[in-house]
């Protein structure tokens, strides 16, 4: 339990350094995006890339190329998935989730943040850590792909053009150019 023999030890030690290594090369080739903020879709591969990583460190019927390739492979998948949808956007809905509008001109949007399983807690702590201390100094809040909330004050709002394509925007677009 505590020990078993020597080369299980310096086969992890050896095969340890080199899927780090691995993972080091696959994270840097497969860009930026990887290591962002991270969707659903980002959070899935990563802990897949972590799962692979601890089947190639602990278990000896993996061997290192094994383990290499299929690092690689989900390194590779995830660059053309960020590829594809750079491209076409409508790629991008079936693989993250669309940004929503969860506040908008002060006012709470009840039915969006039960869609979106939130809480007004939640969303006045954001209004905090913008700098606000009124919901109603705020134009919208915005829960993004990646989970994080997005404060517009008020006075930054301009045209809107920042809420293009988030869900529930374009009626508080249209109604404030009206």
């Amino acid at each position: 339990m505590w020990f078993d023999n020597w080369s299980d030890v310096i086969r992890v030690l050896l095969v340890g350094a080199a899927a780090y290594a691995t993972v080091v090369v696959a994270l840097r080739l497969s860009g930026k995006r990887t290591l962002t903020k991270l969707n659903a879709f980002d959070l899935v591969v990563t802990v897949a890339l972590g799962s692979t990583l601890a089947t190639i460190l602990l278990s000896s019927d993996v061997a290192w190329v094994e383990g290499a390739v299929a690092l690689g492979l989900l390194a590779l998948l995830q660059a053309v998935v960020a590829w594809l949808t750079v491209r076409w956007p409508g790629l991008r809905t079936v693989v993250t989730s669309r940004p929503t509008l969860v506040l908008s001109d002060g006012e709470p949007l009840p039915d969006r943040m039960r869609e979106v399983r939130i809480g007004i807690d939640e969303i006045r702590q954001a209004v905090r850590s913008s700098g606000s201390g009124d919901l109603a100094d705020v134009a919208a809040v915005v829960l993004e792909s990646d989970g994080s909330l997005s404060v517009i004050p008020a006075e930054k709002y301009g045209t809107g053009a920042a809420l293009e394509g988030v869900a529930g925007a374009d009626a508080r677009r249209h109604g404030a150019q009206a």
